[in-house]
């Protein structure tokens, strides 16, 4: 994004020749919003909703997490995450076993049934980028990923200063 994007009104429309342009953290939570309702979109196809997404995506990339790792991992609450594992598994997409050392916590697996709604769900995601990113070069979306990369390192396991 350029600092020439102007912010805009409330309805969208583009903000008179002379205003500032908007902040980036603006830009960042609009851009938020807007994956985040077209991915929902997308994802409704499949039953699921982004934050089911993500729990399944982290699932693949690290299974046998506890559902407290998971709702970390995943930023929602505990209870969310509680309430989503649940349905998880009453649909057949992850399977809970004690861990082989502390009996009493469970860890979750993706089954072949969350494997293969997942692998849909991938599909609809890579549609939404290829959407998200149509008209930007190559070297641009690597800049723009290297970029976002350096602003979540600079804030992350930050406080407040």
């Amino acid at each position: 994004m350029t600092a020439e994007l102007l912010q805009g009104d409330a309805d969208g429309a583009a903000a008179e020749h002379h205003a500032a342009p908007s902040r980036v953290t603006y830009l960042v939570k609009q851009l938020e919003s807007a994956v985040r309702q077209d991915l929902d979109a997308r994802l409704q196809t499949q039953g699921l909703t982004t934050p089911q997404y993500a729990a399944l995506s982290i699932l693949l990339r690290s299974p046998g997490l506890s559902s407290a790792q998971l709702a970390r991992r995943s930023f929602v609450a505990a209870q969310s995450m509680q309430v989503m594992v649940a349905a998880f598994v009453r649909n057949g997409y992850i399977e809970r076993r004690p861990d082989p050392e502390k009996k009493r916590v469970l860890r979750n697996y993706l089954t072949t049934e969350g494997t293969e709604v997942l692998r849909r769900c991938e599909q609809e995601a890579d549609a939404m980028e290829d959407r998200l990113l149509a008209g930007l070069s190559a070297p641009q979306i690597s800049a723009m990923r290297d970029a976002m990369a350096v602003c979540v390192r600079n804030l992350a396991g930050s406080t407040r200063r």
